[in-house]
């Protein structure tokens, strides 16, 4: 203790929408639309537009994918109260406290409103998370050690373990099942785009479905925690409330995307398959070696012989 108040450290902070891993995601796949679109040249004519159209959506759809696994705002709230600020002091201090939960953790902030008072400048997000490799209640230990301020250890607990809110399990477990349900859907885009580059696309499109059905599947796995009581936040007469985040409504609009392009491809194979093919430039294969042998020419010589 120094004069009887916890000690504050200097630590690690965590952006709580965009984090090293979302960057570097992003980062992979502008570099694969960037290298498209330097050879997207050497295609020509109406077919060019096509193949952009087809590769930037089928990125994007990629990118979401793969991007929601570690952003943090599949859930978020905000609330401004006035709160305790440190332990074993009597400081009050304005502020608006946010709580954003993500596949892997969540991520508490506390910004002063304004952001300097008690002498202090009030700027706080600290990241607490419970994936497979991480124990959550040693990270909040050590936000305990390094003094956090009150409001974050206490948002912080709801989420432990030992909290009778049994929050912890809830959103540990349906964030993880919704994780492999996401890998999933990355899996099955992968396939998709194979089959694409073969004249298979019936089954390229089946496969756009089912990266869609897998994203929303991912959604009902997250709103799971939505069946159970969550236990209030209460700053004073003030409550933290949480509703669906960026993340989930992003996951969603991507997934009905992908059912509607499977749904448009399945659709144009059975009653214009030529458009389809003209879609995805698939008119140069040729067609005469399915043809079946309309004339039989005989040898008479042949036939004497035998």
């Amino acid at each position: 203790l120094f004069n009887g108040v916890y000690p504050f450290y200097l630590q690690q902070r965590k952006h709580f929408v965009f984090d090293v891993s979302t960057i570097i995601v992003i980062i992979v796949f502008l570099t694969f639309a960037a290298t498209f679109l330097l050879i997207i040249p050497g295609i020509r004519g109406r077919a060019r537009l096509y193949w952009i159209f087809r590769v930037l959506l089928s990125l994007v759809v990629g990118v979401v994918i793969v991007a929601v696994q570690f952003t943090g705002d599949w859930e978020s709230g905000w609330v401004t109260a006035n709160t305790s600020y440190k332990s074993f002091s009597s400081a009050v201090v304005k502020a608006d406290i946010g709580l954003h939960v993500g596949l892997a953790g969540v991520n508490v902030t506390l910004l002063g409103n304004p952001v300097n008072q008690v002498n202090e400048t009030i700027d706080y997000n600290e990241h607490f998370a419970w994936s497979f490799d991480a124990d959550y209640d040693h990270s909040y230990s050590e936000g305990l050690e390094k003094g956090l301020p009150s409001p974050i250890l206490y948002v912080a607990e709801k989420f432990t373990t030992e909290s009778p809110c049994n929050m912890h399990r809830q959103y540990r477990i349906s964030g993880h099942y919704a994780s492999a349900t996401l890998w999933v859907a990355f899996c099955t885009w992968l396939i998709s785009n194979m089959l694409f580059s073969m004249p298979v696309l019936i089954y390229g499109g089946y496969m756009v479905l089912t990266t869609g059905a897998f994203m929303i599947f991912s959604l009902l796995s997250f709103s799971t925690v939505r069946n159970s009581l969550i236990c209030p936040i209460q700053f004073g007469t003030a409550s933290l409330l949480i509703d669906y985040g960026g993340s989930f409504w992003l996951t969603l609009v991507i997934g009905l995307l992908c059912f509607v392009a499977g749904i448009a491809i399945v659709v144009l194979h059975y009653f214009n398959p030529d458009l389809l093919k003209t879609f995805f430039d698939l008119h140069e294969v040729r067609t005469e070696d399915c043809q079946e042998m309309t004339e039989v020419y005989i040898n008479p010589q042949f036939m004497s012989n035998t």
